[in-house]
């Protein structure tokens, strides 16, 4: 059954905080299914990704991507739950896991959000002309970040700076009426060390809380300095894989 409501999204995946994200408020170009307790979200252009997000039981949830898949382009990426697209992939033929990162998120109420935006001096959101400040940051810091200025579905870059230069960035990208998402977190490497990231972090997730209710962000497994500073802030961490649908 295909879902045309973001309520109805919410009720068959039990507002299941990925999906949900997924959804982006049903947007333009967004499709949603449900059958027998799962759940696929199709997301255009979500994260630089043609994403397909699934959640529920495995046999139920590969049947919906079997659906899906004819009305889909072949670039669209299985993702969700580690264990659930593992699953999903051994009941496809020529559908192969691609990689594994950590889903982190302010959980179904928002969680105990560690954050307050008084609380971290010369943190705030930054003007639009500092978008060739934030591209000079990201360059040096994390050139292979994914939200970069000017990308369809980045809203705002927060910063601080340090004697005029900016040193850490968090950007407002990708959020869904009910889940504000972060990325492009960078701190210059001169400036680290010192908890500028986590302050910029602190700072966003208590924005986006207050705007969405509820907060998340992808993180690289191996990252695990950067998985401390998200658990320190309230976060909790989901395993999470994405999957190619097709051989070719």
């Amino acid at each position: 059954m295909e879902l045309t409501r973001i309520e109805d999204v919410a009720a068959a995946s039990d507002d299941d905080i990925m999906v949900m994200w997924a959804a982006q408020g049903l947007r333009g170009g967004v499709r949603a299914w449900a059958l027998d307790g799962a759940v696929a979200v199709a997301s255009p252009d979500l994260n630089r990704r043609d994403r397909l997000t699934v959640c529920g039981p495995a046999p139920e949830a590969a049947k919906l991507v079997r659906l899906a898949l004819p009305e889909l382009g072949p670039d669209y990426r299985l993702t969700g739950e580690r264990p659930l697209v593992e699953e999903v992939v051994r009941r496809l033929p020529g559908a192969k896991v691609l990689g594994t990162f950590e889903w982190m998120d302010t959980g179904r109420d928002g969680g105990a959000v560690r954050a307050r935006a008084d609380e971290d001096g010369g943190v705030g959101w930054l003007p639009p002309g500092a978008d060739g400040e934030v591209t000079e940051l990201l360059a040096e810091a994390s050139p292979s970040a994914w939200a970069v200025p000017g990308l369809p579905g980045i809203r705002r870059w927060a910063g601080v700076r340090e004697g005029g230069r900016l040193v850490a960035t968090a950007a407002d990208a990708w959020s869904a009426p009910q889940v504000g998402f972060i990325a492009g977190v960078a701190t210059a490497p001169a400036s680290r060390g010192r908890g500028l990231g986590e302050a910029v972090c602190r700072f966003a997730i208590a924005e986006l809380a207050a705007a969405y209710g509820r907060v998340a962000l992808v993180v690289d497994t191996d990252n695990r300095s950067a998985i401390r500073v998200y658990e320190r802030l309230g976060m909790r961490i989901v395993p999470v894989a994405a999957a190619a649908l097709t051989s070719a």
